[in-house]
């Protein structure tokens, strides 16, 4: 199982920790912004592939940020990918 600690920019959160198996997304756990919301991320996220996790959230804003926590998460995964190919 890989784990993931991925310091997001530009939005509330301060830490994405993604628990990956088998390119399966295993747990999530944001620590700061918006709880119930995030909450309500990482369950929905629990048991999809990496691949579907990435085309669903890239892109999503917060406001009138240019990008939200589901998005940083989509981020975080997209580099995970590209560290696991090299």
């Amino acid at each position: 199982m890989d784990v993931i600690k991925y310091q997001p920019s530009g939005v509330c959160s301060r830490e994405i920790e993604i628990k990956i198996d088998k390119d399966v997304i295993k747990s999530v756990k944001f620590t700061g912004g918006c709880h119930g919301n995030l909450q309500g991320v990482s369950r929905l996220t629990e048991g999809m592939r990496v691949d579907d996790v990435i085309e669903r959230l890239s892109g999503i804003k917060c406001g009138f940020k240019g990008t939200s926590c589901p998005d940083q998460f989509a981020k975080a995964l997209k580099e995970y990918k590209e560290r696991r190919e090299k």
